[in-house]
This record gives structure tokens, sequence and C-alpha cells, in this order.
């Protein structure tokens, strides 16, 4: 049972709160690139309860700061990126991607009041279409050498999507295997081969059996998992037959992101980034294993959804998200259209903006998020009381050893699934046209 004080502890995510301080031992995503573009290379973002001004210089570099100036609080959100740096337009004082004062143009010939003035700023790294910035104190740690991290960037794509609710109950949806074969149960196969880019849409490994057929007709998955270097990894077993087993391998990727198979060639890496208490944005990088991403087809299906500029969903709680009831006796179980994201969207922000914990009841297939909520009990004791660092705040030499994670969505021998997921993923990056490392045994 969770108490009302632990699911505060877990969820408010301020500078001053036990999750805050915990997530700003992170890289956290802050926005896509395709945000900054040519015509405006100035964005404003809140992560974690905090207001920033993200820019991109004349040089192509980086910054992200606080979003008020630090002469009289204006916002930098409007400034003007010139001069190498991000001007204010009130008095036209200049900042660079380090938050140095270059220029207080409006002050006497002569002034020295620059040198005095510094913005605080915040590392930004580009990883695979997505903007991290470190937001809190010391160094940060290293980047895994994580699949999404190390693919080509012709095999990578990254979105977005905004959810309106706390980041914890929308990251617990991503390790919660056993809805899938409710929330996303569609009562009729397509062509799997007509729907690239689309989440359970694929047939299974090594079968022609679709993956919607797999979880309409299997639903009473077995769960099993297993603690990580890196989080958790999740067994979803769905028994076929006496001689056949699928098996669904996914992660938990401490602190708030999940990887999963999209198909059996392409993995997703989806964080789950507060904005503030009650309001999140999921990133997701997909990486292909096979053939280049095609880009253009999988932004145009997911603009479909969301709006620019902010990635707010299309469907909503004020338009219902889409519910049709005569779909959902028909074609769908929620009758809420056919893509997962909506499903998984509704099924959050119906738990309210910030979940109560103390009314649930968990049963056996919720042993993952059971598990997930210990290890992040204990990393926030750990930057509470500055012990030991938190699981995957990484030195280099950790973050070289840490790699994959191994995502499977096949059908194996019930007899040996133990051994035909490690294949499956071994075969996989063989054939791969780039450099796809091994995850190490121990891992």
């Amino acid at each position: 049972m969770t108490t009302h004080d632990q699911n505060m502890r877990m969820t408010l995510v301020g500078p001053d709160k036990p999750a805050g301080r915990l997530l700003r031992r992170y890289w956290q995503p802050v926005a896509l690139i395709e945000e900054l573009d040519e015509q405006r290379p100035v964005r404003a973002v809140k992560v974690l309860g905090q207001d920033f001004v993200l820019f991109r210089d004349e040089q192509g570099r980086y910054g992200l700061l606080d979003r008020d100036c630090p002469h009289r609080g204006a916002d930098l959100a409007f400034g003007r990126p010139e001069d190498g740096g991000l001007r204010c337009p009130f008095h036209g004082w200049l900042f660079d991607v380090a938050g140095r004062c270059l220029e207080t143009p409006a002050e006497p010939e002569g002034s020295r009041l620059c040198q005095r003035i510094r913005q605080k700023s915040y590392p930004v790294v580009l990883k695979s279409g997505i903007l991290f910035a470190y937001l809190g104190e010391g160094d940060p740690p290293a980047f895994a050498d994580l699949d999404c991290f190390i693919a080509p960037d012709s095999h990578v794509f990254a979105f977005k999507g905004h959810i309106a609710c706390n980041w914890l109950q929308a990251l617990e949806v991503g390790i919660d295997p056993a809805h899938a074969s409710f929330l996303h149960r569609f009562f009729e196969d397509e062509d799997p081969g007509a729907n690239y880019g689309r989440q359970f849409r694929a047939t299974s490994a090594d079968s022609d059996m679709p993956m919607t057929k797999v979880l309409r007709e299997f639903a009473r998955p077995q769960i099993e998992i297993e603690r990580t270097d890196y989080g958790m990894r999740l067994f979803a077993l769905r028994q076929i037959s006496e001689r056949s087993t699928h098996v669904r391998v996914t992660n938990l990727l401490f602190p708030q992101a999940f990887v999963i198979p999209l198909s059996a060639e392409m993995t997703i890496t989806q964080w789950h980034v507060p904005v503030d208490d009650v309001n999140c944005y999921w990133y997701a990088i997909f990486t292909s294993f096979g053939a280049p991403v095609d880009k253009a087809q999988m932004r145009a299906q997911r603009l479909e959804l969301y709006t620019l500029p902010d990635y707010m969903p299309r469907l909503n709680k004020s338009n219902n998200y889409g519910f049709d009831p005569l779909q959902q006796k028909t074609q769908t179980y929620t009758g809420m259209g056919f893509d997962i994201n909506v499903h998984d969207q509704w099924a959050v922000e119906s738990q309210g903006p910030i979940q109560d914990r103390t009314r649930e009841h968990l049963g056996s297939t919720d042993k993952a998020i059971i598990n997930y909520r210990s290890m992040l009990m204990k990393a926030i004791d750990q930057v509470e009381k500055g012990e030991e660092r938190p699981l995957m705040v990484l030195s280099e030499a950790e973050a070289r050893r840490i790699r994959g994670p191994i995502t499977v969505d096949g059908i194996a021998a019930t007899t040996d699934w133990q051994a035909y997921w490690r294949d499956v993923d071994a075969r996989k990056r063989q054939n791969a046209p780039w450099k796809a490392p091994m995850p190490q045994a121990a891992e």
C-alpha cells in the first residue's frame, strides 16, 4: 500500500522536492532539434517545474539559460540570437551559451558591469535528434552506450508528445505488459506490411502471427522481471501452445525511460519528462536495426495526432479522445481509434493530474511497477542522505559497459524461450548495417 506521503515523495518534481532532486541528477530531454529551426533558433522550455530559454548561436552551439534576464527580469525567450549569444530586447544585454554577459550596451562607455554578471546556464548535448540538458549541481553523469545513441542518424528518428498528467503514471504504463491485451486490442488483424512505424502492427519474430492476434487471443501473460545494472528487464510470456510461447522482452531504463520493441527490426526508447507536477512530455527515439528509418513517413504519421509548435495531442479530454461507441463494439476495445498513443494517453490522464496511489489495488501482473517504485524510493533516499550514487549516475567507465538493452517480440519453443530471446537479439545485431554493440552477458 502506497501512503499519501510516499506518493508525493515519488511524484513532485520541484527543486526542493525529493523526486525533483533525484531527477536533476540525470540528463533530461528538453526539446527536439527540429524545434530550433533556422527561422527562430530560440525556444522557451519548462522542465521539472523550472522555466528556461533554449537557443542555438551562430556557431551552432546550444545554450540553456534561466528564462528571466538578470538585469530586470524580462523574458529571454523573446531574445534576439545575434553577436555570439542571446540578446535581451529590453536593454540589449547579451549572454553566451555559458551564461556569460558579453555586453551591456546601454551602460556608459568603459563600464565593467557585464564582467560581474552571470546568468545561470546548464550543459546541453544533442543525441539522436533530442537535446538533453543537465539541470543538477556538479558534473553530469556519462551517457550509456545505448543503441539509440550509437546508431547513425539515418537509422534513428525522434519525436515527442504532451500528456496532461504527472510523469510517474505516464511512465508506469510502459512497464505494465498486461494492459496491452485490453487497452490495445483490435478485433481484426491488419496487413503488417501496410503499417510501417506503428506499434503492435508487425508480426512476431520467427512467425507469421500478427501482434494484434497475440494480444487479443492470449490475454493472461506470465510476467517475470530481472534487476539489471540499468534498471529492470521485463518478460511477458504468452503460451501459444504446448510447443510455442510468445516472448516479449522490454526494459525499464532508470530513472524515467523504457525500451520496447516496435517490430523485429525497430526499437523505441522513450523518456517521460516532467514539465511540472501535472504535465509531462514523452520523448521517443526509434532505432532501426534494418533499413534506414523513413523519417518523413514516421513524422507525418505522428503529426496526424499532434499539433505544432507544442506537440499537443489532437485527441484529448476535451473531445473524449475521439471515443466512438460503435467502433468500441466492432473494431477496437477502447473505441478511441487505432493509435495506441491515444489509448495510453486516456489511461494515464483518466487517473487524474496526480494519481492517488492510496486507492489502488495492485495485482500479480503489476510486479514491475512494484519493483520500480521500490527502486525509485531507494534512489530518492540516496540523494537525500548524500550517500552512494543512485542507479545510472554513471562514470565514463561504467557508461561504456551499459549497452543495448535487448528488446524482443517473437515466438519461441516453450522449452527454450530463455535462450531464444538472446539468440534473436544477437542475430538482429549481427545483421544490422551499423555496428550495433552486443550487450554484455552480465547486463
